[in-house]
């Protein structure tokens, strides 16, 4: 699944992702040489990576339809793409397999498969950075560590300048800044920057774009969901869904915070036992949000 055997899982596995993100991040650490590859966008054109070398910094995104990381953080890097594209940098989102695959979009048996579910994120979420479709086996993704929705900074030099487990546009953004500075202040083509890397989950993405991301799916999706997730993934699910008008509306923010709060409280108060015994994090676990300790481990903290 996630991390060895059929790269495209026909149902989600809580146990599957957690393998993924405890100990070491997988993939290219800040520094190493970037993997190569070539690819083709949804346009048709090709690219290959090494060859933006000692000509533009690339931020290079991963997600699918159906998962929410990936909806939650579009719009944010929508705006990073209008704002920085013209300096120096280009962005590609790679297509990936589905997060939560159902009966709806389902997990790809062809590359065509992947090309009209990846024309679909595109068009539901509006993305406008290119999107680059990685073949069925998911030969890029594992280049790159194979999770969900991670992000990489990739400097004029091919380096790894900054990593991030899960795309949070405002870090990605602090850490490109910075790249860009160091670059026109002392002259270089690479630096390790923001830190290196950013391990923070953004669990208000999956409180707030559940729904829309697993009805892309189908049922199947979102009973796997629930089943897996227990009681954070319900209580997620119940206030995408519920808010999803609303987060879709930012002129609405306000009215979707005092929502939230009322969903959240009540999934917590179901949820008690749960906040007495130690147990594994997940991107939608709303009783404990994760904090990434530096002895190599997610640490639960309360609300």
């Amino acid at each position: 699944m996630f991390g060895s055997g059929t790269y495209n899982y026909e149902n989600f596995r809580k146990s599957e992702l957690l393998k993924l993100m405890q100990g070491r991040f997988r993939g290219p650490k800040p520094g190493d040489r970037a993997p190569d590859f070539k690819a083709r966008t949804l346009d048709g054109e090709k690219i290959k990576l090494s060859s933006f070398r000692g000509d533009k910094n690339i931020v290079l995104t991963f997600g699918s339809a159906t998962c929410p990381m990936t909806a939650g953080s579009i719009g944010g890097m929508n705006e990073l793409y209008g704002n920085y594209r013209d300096e120096d940098v280009e962005f590609f989102l790679v297509y990936v397999r589905e997060a939560h695959p159902g009966e709806d979009l389902a997990a790809h048996e062809s590359f065509d498969d992947k090309v009209e579910a990846a024309e679909l994120l595109r068009d539901e979420e509006e993305v406008e950075m290119p999107i680059l479709v990685d073949d069925v086996d998911g030969s890029i993704h594992r280049k790159y560590g194979l999770m969900p929705n991670s992000t990489y900074i990739i400097d004029k030099s091919g380096r790894v300048a900054f990593r991030a487990l899960w795309t949070r546009p405002n870090v990605v953004e602090h850490a490109l800044e910075e790249l860009l500075e160091r670059q026109q202040d002392r002259d270089v083509e690479h630096a390790v920057v923001h830190g290196g890397e950013d391990r923070s989950i953004p669990v208000r993405y999956g409180l707030f774009h559940s729904h829309r991301a697993l009805r892309r799916g189908g049922e199947t999706a979102v009973q796997d969901f629930r089943k897996e997730m227990g009681i954070p993934g319900r209580v997620a699910f119940a206030a995408s869904r519920a808010m999803e008008p609303i987060t879709l509306n930012p002129g609405k923010a306000a009215l979707a915070a005092i929502l939230a709060g009322g969903v959240i409280a009540a999934g917590l108060l179901g949820g008690i036992k749960l906040r007495r015994s130690r147990r594994h994090i997940s991107p939608y676990d709303v009783h404990h949000p994760p904090v990434w300790d530096k002895s190599g481990g997610y640490e639960a903290v309360g609300i």
